[in-house]
C-alpha cells in the first residue's frame, strides 16, 4: 500500500484577480504561499518518496513551500508538462466573472466544468485528461505499485482529470469534481494500483 497525495497549487497573482490563467507562468500570491504551508501541515504523518508537479512555477512554488515546511527539501522531484494546467485559448487572461455575464451562468458552468465542451483554440477537460493520465500511469502509479509515497501538486483541471479516472466518475457527472487553491485528498493506493480510501485533509479555497 502506498499514499497519493494530490495538492492544488495556492492561489496564485491570477486567481486574485479572476483571471483564467491557463498556461501563463504567473507565480503565488503570498496567501498562496499560506495555503501551501497550511496544506503542509496536514502531511506530517506521511513521509513522503517523490514528486511530481508540473512546469508552471505555482505549482512548483507550492510544492516548494510544502517541502521547506516538512523540512524535506532534498525530495525527487519530476517536473512534466503533462501536468500543466489546462489550456483556455481565447480566453486566457480573461476575467471570469465577466465572462459569466456576457454567457450566461449555463454557458459559463459548461466552459468551466463539462467534460468535452469546446474552448476557442484551447483545451478541454478530455484533453486534459488524454495527456495526464498516461502520464499518471506510466509514471506515478509505477511508484506507487512499488510502495512510494507520492505527492503531485499541480493545477484544478490536471487534478480533476486524475480523479476522474481514480474516483471512476462518468463523462455526465464529471462537472460535479472540485479541488480548491491549497487543497489536499489524500489516496491509499493498492499494490496492483487500486484505489482503497479516499480523504480530504484541507478544504481549499475558490478560485
Amino acid at each position: 500500500m502506498a499514499y497519493l497525495v494530490l495538492v492544488r497549487h495556492g492561489q496564485s497573482e491570477w486567481n486574485a484577480l479572476g483571471l483564467w490563467t491557463g498556461h501563463r507562468d504567473v507565480a503565488l500570491t503570498d496567501q498562496g504561499r499560506k495555503e501551501a504551508r497550511k496544506a503542509a501541515g496536514h502531511l506530517r504523518d506521511i513521509t513522503l518518496h517523490k514528486a511530481y508537479t508540473s512546469q508552471l512555477q505555482r505549482a512548483q512554488q507550492t510544492l516548494h513551500e510544502i517541502k521547506t515546511a516538512l523540512g524535506h527539501t532534498e525530495l525527487e522531484t519530476e517536473q512534466h508538462e503533462a501536468l500543466n494546467e489546462r489550456d483556455y485559448g481565447d480566453y486566457t487572461a480573461k476575467n471570469k466573472w465577466e465572462i459569466k455575464e456576457q454567457i450566461g451562468e449555463e454557458e459559463f458552468t459548461k466552459l468551466r466544468r463539462n467534460w468535452d465542451h469546446p474552448v476557442p483554440n484551447g483545451e478541454t477537460l478530455k484533453d486534459v485528461h488524454a495527456r495526464a493520465l498516461p502520464y499518471y500511469e506510466q509514471r506515478i502509479e509505477k511508484d506507487l505499485r512499488e510502495g512510494k509515497n507520492v505527492i503531485v501538486a499541480a493545477h484544478g483541471n490536471t487534478l480533476r482529470a486524475l480523479m476522474k479516472h481514480l474516483d471512476h466518475v462518468d463523462d455526465d457527472n464529471v462537472h460535479e469534481l472540485e479541488i480548491g487553491t491549497g487543497e489536499v485528498v489524500v489516496y491509499e493506493i493498492s499494490d496492483d494500483g487500486r484505489v482503497i480510501s479516499k480523504e480530504i485533509r484541507n478544504a481549499g479555497g475558490k478560485a
